[in-house]
């Protein structure tokens, strides 16, 4: 594991918890030597996450969409900056240049952004592992609905556990180095 992309929320949240979670992580992965790789942005706990790594001598690889330049405030002290076309391509080179994901607390674009990447596992387009920081209960419901998917029928139980949920960055990062994808058929009348 080399890079880890990072969704995050473009706003900073409401608790101070989430920014500090995001200065945490950020410091793991600078410890660990991990590159980071997220949208662009140098707002809410993407700015967060992406000014730590940079204070602390990290590599920050950003990925923003030309048309967001005006609404997001492009981080213009970045190692690289890799300018898209659109969302699509955004979360294609995204998981083109990353070993391992991470959600941090996030809006719409953030559960967009996991579960799409998780979609991806699930089909086989990638067998990267796939992490969420739980910082203060924040997924809690989220980790739910996905048991509820797995009691239903919905989820297969090996892709249940596709998604590594920790509340500690460090703790995080060491399950994703020792991520087993699963082996089973998303499809179980396939099966």
């Amino acid at each position: 594991m080399k890079r880890v992309c990072v969704f995050a929320g473009s706003n900073p949240g409401s608790s101070p918890e989430y920014r500090e979670s995001a200065i945490l992580l950020g410091r793991e992965l600078v410890k660990k030597r991990l590159e980071l790789v997220y949208g662009g942005s140098s707002v809410g706990l993407m700015g967060e996450i992406a000014n730590t790594v940079l204070e602390r001598g990290g590599i920050v690889i950003g990925v923003m969409p030309r048309n967001l330049f005006r609404k997001e405030v492009v981080h213009r002290k970045l190692t690289n900056l890799h300018e898209v076309n659109d969302m699509h391509e955004r979360k294609a080179k995204m998981g083109e240049l990353s070993d391992a994901f991470v959600a941090l607390p996030g809006g719409f674009g953030t559960l967009e952004e996991i579960f799409e990447i998780v979609s991806w596992g699930q089909i086989g387009i990638h067998q990267k592992p796939i992490g969420m920081l739980n910082v203060a209960g924040y997924y809690d419901p989220l980790i739910e609905m996905i048991e509820k998917g797995v009691k239903g029928g919905f989820i297969p139980p090996s892709n249940g556990e596709m998604i590594v949920c920790e509340t500690n960055p460090a703790l995080l990062l060491e399950k994703l180095y020792t991520y087993k994808p699963p082996q089973k058929s998303k499809w179980s009348n396939l099966a």
